[in-house]
């Protein structure tokens, strides 16, 4: 659990919900939460690495496309 106190009485509210948000950051708790918001099967690292090298194909013609002018 995260918390933050007031470093002294006049700290103003927006002060201490920044520091709040860059310590719940820092700690990856939102990155956490997002990743386990979809299932994933468990794949393969073999699997895992040939569809990244397929992305990563795709991109490069999809960005050669665009260079030239086509869609």
């Amino acid at each position: 659990m995260i918390q933050v106190t007031r470093k002294d009485g006049k700290e103003s509210v927006e002060n201490l919900l920044r520091r709040f948000t860059r310590k719940v950051q820092q700690a990856g708790v939102v990155a956490k939460a997002k990743q386990g918001q979809y299932f994933e099967k468990e794949i393969s690292k073999r699997d895992r690495r040939t569809k990244a090298i397929i992305r990563r194909e795709r991109k490069a013609i999809k960005m050669n496309k665009l260079r030239l002018g086509g869609r």
